[in-house]
């Protein structure tokens, strides 16, 4: 299809242009559809079908570009078109982006179809969106009967708690609440109490995002107060107190704890956004030191947060000038590990070949690793995004690092002129490993790792992943303090585990043995052996003994791996329990429903 009379040329590249909107429309679609019908999936307490809706948008967008691309190939014979129609396609393109109301989303889905169609020398600024070229500063909604981004309300006229009352209700959840005046009485008191009484400034408010955020058992209210010069963030997480009723959990007041819910170690939610930069716009006040990339990712748009991230490493690669290097630590058997330590992320490639005791392959890894993608995360597993084909200049790869890729990642690397091209590779927050915390850090410090260390395990366990691997040095400590897990290798559900108890010896021999005198199956696990590598050092065992004694025990894993084969989901909280209306002012709550009292409950710290 090369050489078209200029005319068709144009008709062809108009037509192609049109088709790539028109998948991504499809895309958007259905990730709004997601998002909707998560509040239905919420107000009738299905957590199930909320797990299952929000591993299911994951793989949507993959599906939709492969659609997308069989259709350009069936109907345009797509990989044949020469360089000067592909130009013309982008341009035809941009056209079409100009009242568009995703049209940074849509770029990053052309960008997506054009890699699986174009050859890798085409990836320019002439054939993709390496730069955006639609502004999204201040698009909107138009629509008359379209909600706006976010709400604004005035208490200066109703006061605050019937504002605060009004908030919730125009949400309009089907399921009643418990007792909301309560709740609401509950927010007015924690604000007086972090803020004392507001001197009310002309222009005091309240915004209010106009869709709920939906993750695990919770629907998350986000907004902003306003008053004089001061903007402080809130967010007020819903829950369900018993089947069908609903309760205000909390109100966190503290942009920690909002970098907190929307942390990279977490799920994305799921939210309705009919202008997604308007969205990450309002986020950015609330929480300005975060990248947009993080922000897009965990609103559940990760293809376009990998792709602004990967912005990110050109403009800072540009402005910086140090070298990439062997990420400090213990080298792992299975993945490669580099950094550059002025940027705060990690790369990781999956080693050739894997040494004994390690049996596994490439595939079996990638696998875990989108495992993990789909799975809840709850906070305790590092997010990783996915790239193929990633140029870096070889001028800024220490000598040693070079080496070390040649070494154990020949098939993964292949020189360009100046660059080195990487073809595959997972990017992940930069995190400082446990065992150099532990090592280098001072009593108080190990005391808050140990009992970081034995929360983020029992939560895992609690979701139904078995680690596997449990060294200190494949969890990682955030610049928030928490404990996150980030290998994936040896992961396996825990409901696929034999717990078991180590059986007695039978003799003084088998009890001399160094090795296991007992029979031990592929998927056995044995807790009581697992002080044999955690607790040598002994400051760290008298840490994990005070927090988490029945780390060690068979009953406790087997008590949870129980629970999840009932079909039971507990609840988790990404903020410390302490901070809950039920435990902050129980005297409000003397009289309110104990059903969440014999269901495990994971505390957050």
């Amino acid at each position: 299809m090369n050489h078209f009379p200029k005319l068709l040329s144009s008709q062809i590249g108009f037509d192609v242009a049109q088709t790539m909107l028109e998948g991504f429309d499809r895309h958007y679609r259905i990730f709004r559809d997601a998002a909707i019908h998560a509040k239905t999936l919420f107000e009738a307490g299905d957590w199930h079908g909320l797990q299952k809706l929000a591993r299911d948008r994951i793989a949507s967008y993959d599906d939709r570009v492969q659609e997308c691309v069989h259709q350009l190939e069936d109907e345009y014979d797509a990989e044949n078109i020469d360089s000067e129609v592909w130009q013309q396609i982008k341009l035809h393109y941009i056209g079409l982006l100009t009242t568009h109301r995703q049209p940074e989303c849509a770029e990053t889905f052309f960008n997506s179809v054009s890699c699986k169609i174009l050859h890798r020398s085409y990836f320019n600024n002439d054939f993709i969106f390496v730069r955006p070229a639609i502004s999204t500063e201040y698009i909107e909604n138009d629509e008359p009967a379209a909600k706006p981004t976010y709400r604004a309300y005035y208490p200066g006229t109703d006061g605050l708690a019937a504002t605060l009352e009004r908030v919730v209700t125009n949400f309009q959840l089907d399921p009643p609440f418990e007792d909301l005046t309560r709740d609401v009485a509950c927010v007015v008191q924690s604000i007086r109490e972090a803020f004392g009484v507001f001197d009310e400034a002309p222009n005091f408010q309240i915004h209010v995002l106009s869709s709920l955020f939906y993750r695990n058992k919770a629907a998350y209210i986000v907004g902003r107060i306003i008053n004089g010069d001061a903007l402080l963030p809130f967010a007020v997480p819903l829950r369900h107190v018993k089947p069908g009723v609903l309760a205000l959990d909390t109100v966190l007041l503290k942009r920690e704890q909002l970098l907190i819910i929307f942390s990279f170690s977490h799920s994305y939610f799921l939210v309705d956004m009919e202008v997604p930069s308007a969205y990450v716009e309002f986020l950015r006040t609330v929480m300005p030191a975060k990248p947009k990339a993080e922000i897009y990712t965990s609103v559940g748009l990760q293809k376009q947060g990998k792709n602004l991230l990967y912005r990110d490493l050109l403009h800072h690669l540009k402005h910086s000038s140090d070298r990439f290097i062997v990420a400090p630590g213990i080298k792992g058997l299975v993945m490669l590990v580099f950094t550059l330590p002025s940027f705060p992320y990690v790369f990781k490639l999956i080693k050739d070949n894997f040494p004994p005791p390690k049996e596994t392959t490439r595939a079996q890894i990638q696998q875990k690793y989108l495992l993990v993608k789909r799975h809840d995360r709850l906070g305790r597993m590092a997010d990783t995004l996915e790239y193929s084909s990633v140029a870096l200049p070889l001028a800024r790869l220490d000598e040693t690092l070079l080496r070390e890729l040649e070494k154990e990642v020949p098939s993964l690397i292949e020189y360009d002129g100046d660059n080195l091209v990487i073809r595959h590779m997972y990017i992940e927050r930069r995190m400082i490993p446990l065992n150099l915390f532990l090592q280098n850090g001072n009593d108080d410090d190990i005391e808050h790792g140990i009992k970081e260390y034995g929360n983020a395990v029992k939560e895992l366990i609690q979701a139904n992943i078995f680690p596997g691997d449990m060294l200190y040095k494949n969890f990682g400590v955030t610049r928030h303090g928490r404990v996150v897990f980030y290998d994936y290798d040896e992961i396996e559900y825990l409901t696929d585990c034999n717990v078991r108890a180590v059986p007695a010896p039978r003799n003084e021999e088998e009890e001399m043995s160094d090795e296991p005198w007992y029979a031990v199956g592929p998927h056995d696990i044995f807790p009581e052996t697992y002080g044999t590598f955690l607790l040598g050092d002994p400051r760290v065992r008298r840490s994990f003994m005070r927090h988490h004694a029945d780390f060690f025990e068979p009953e406790l894993w087997q008590r949870y791996k129980d629970f999840l084969l009932n079909g039971e989901l507990p609840d988790f909280f990404p903020y410390d329990q302490s901070v809950r209306f039920c435990v902050r002012y129980p005297e409000r709550f003397a009289d309110a429903s104990a059903a969440e009292a014999n269901e495990p409950n994971v505390r957050v710290a």
